[in-house]
């Protein structure tokens, strides 16, 4: 009679899979973060910050803040996977001014670390977050070969998926957790785009198969005409430009791209100029605000600060202050506390990679290669995965008319038809359920990184939809 050793027990079976899973060579770079310059205390919330290695050619490595969930237990709570837009905005951007458990505390610039305090209407309430910093040349990201930093959708997608799934490799103890891939603005873009690459994995049988349920998108970019068409017809809606010069537009560019029109058509130019006059007096991301400058510096060389260069030898050229009244000094406070020495330490911030973080890189040698997105919505939602599409309805950039008008191109039957839903008894928004578990909302008064605006409503549209609860 034969003698076989007993079976190894399953977690030391799982220990021999990660000694043989090629991915281990480079391993994850995660650290525990409990303190950040700033912030009053210790973090009443478990941070850890780290670098994955996406792309080994040329050395490229993604930078993640990876906050747990604090209210529902870890293990339970849905992991969200946050993209921040631009391309190239950093995802520190959504941690800090939309869905994250931070925010700055608004006072003039005197030199210090900015201040920073809890904010209670958090994602992360509910669900353990993974801010990435995306593609590479945001926010920490780095390569360190310069033909790593020329990349498109397609790549992007295939460089988020690898970070997932090594990410979840280096944490075994998530991996049944159900996942959604989340973003707004052109993040609602490639969102799809990261969620079709992981579901083909999935299809495959590739190792780990991640638990995708589902995505989450706002004011999304699609590469559809509708996307800058529909922002003539909100602008007519609420009152920027006549019935006169709508009525121009629509009768002389029938058919037209406004965003590139022909030049050839002088009727329809002369028309688009004139909307252009109206529409540039607009804060175009949040009607309701005054114009302001966005603070978000290129990446630049001039003259220096001296309190940076005491700070970080390295920095460029601060942004200039806006009013401290307007919504973007936080962005500009952002600037001086991602590039705080003090900062960049308790963060783990690789020494030598990034000489100058700036909130939304604008230089970055990004390709935009997918036409519309539409195709890979269509393909999602029809293979099962949920979706919650939502806008903020006072965003002129990428208005909801543009979203209603590419979802209803699906030709999806309506489940729950169009109503009201509320939060503390006051109306918040808009909402219709579609077939192939499709969402919609409008989040009322928000603009177009609409959890920016309205935070405890687009926390509770989260919170109802995540647990399959009506909005």
């Amino acid at each position: 009679m034969a003698l076989y050793p007993p079976p190894l027990p399953p977690f030391l079976l799982f220990l021999l899979l990660l000694l043989l899973h090629p991915f281990t060579p480079r391993a994850l770079s995660a650290v525990t973060v409990t303190h950040l310059p700033g912030f009053s205390g210790a973090l009443p919330f478990r941070l850890e910050t780290g670098y994955v290695s996406v792309d080994e050619v040329n050395d490229v490595e993604l930078f993640y803040y990876f906050i747990q969930s604090e209210q529902r237990s870890p293990r339970e709570a849905p992991v969200i996977l946050w993209l921040t837009g631009g391309p190239g905005c950093s995802a520190f951007s959504g941690l800090v001014f939309e869905i994250g458990p931070l925010q700055f505390v608004t006072k003039k610039y005197d030199g210090s670390v900015p201040s920073l305090v809890y904010r209670n209407c958090s994602w992360t309430k509910i669900a353990n977050v993974i801010f990435l910093d995306s593609p590479v040349g945001t926010g920490f990201s780095f390569s360190r070969n310069p033909e790593g930093y020329v990349l498109d959708d397609t790549g992007l997608s295939i460089q988020i998926h690898e970070f997932l799934k090594k990410w979840f490799i280096e944490h075994p103890e998530f991996m049944a957790n159900h996942l959604y891939i989340a973003g707004d603005s052109y993040a609602g873009k490639f969102v799809p785009l990261v969620a079709h690459e992981i579901a083909k994995g999935i299809e495959a049988g590739h190792s780990p198969l991640l638990n995708l349920k589902g995505y989450v998108i706002g004011n999304a970019a699609t590469g559809e005409l509708v996307d800058l068409n529909s922002r003539v017809p909100y602008a007519h809606g609420v009152g920027i430009i006549s019935d006169e010069l709508y009525e121009a537009i629509q009768k002389n560019c029938d058919g037209e791209n406004y965003a590139n029109p022909n030049p050839l058509n002088l009727l329809c130019s002369s028309a688009l100029d004139k909307f252009d006059t109206f529409t540039s007096e607009i804060n175009k991301a949040y009607t309701l605000d005054p114009q302001c400058p966005l603070a978000s510096p290129g990446r630049r060389h001039t003259s220096r600060d001296r309190s940076l260069e005491e700070n970080y030898p390295e920095i460029r050229l601060p942004p200039a202050a806006p009013d401290i009244k307007c919504r973007s000094y936080s962005y500009y406070l952002s600037y001086y506390w991602a590039n705080n020495y003090k900062t960049r330490e308790a963060l783990h911030i690789k020494k030598g990679t990034v000489r100058e973080w700036v909130r939304c890189n604008h230089s970055l040698a990004y390709t935009d290669n997918t036409p519309s997105s539409v195709p890979y919505h269509l393909n999602l939602t029809k293979k099962g995965y949920r979706a919650l599409v939502y806008s903020g309805d006072k965003d002129l950039l990428i208005p909801f008319i543009g979203t209603q008008a590419w979802i209803r191109s699906l030709n999806y039957s309506i489940v729950d038809d169009w109503r009201s839903w509320h939060v503390d008894g006051q109306v918040a928004g808009y909402t219709r359920k579609y077939s192939n578990s499709l969402t919609f909302a409008t989040v009322k008064d928000a603009g177009h990184t609409a959890p920016e605006y309205k935070p405890k409503s687009c926390f509770m549209m989260l919170a109802r939809w995540i647990s399959h609860r009506p909005l």
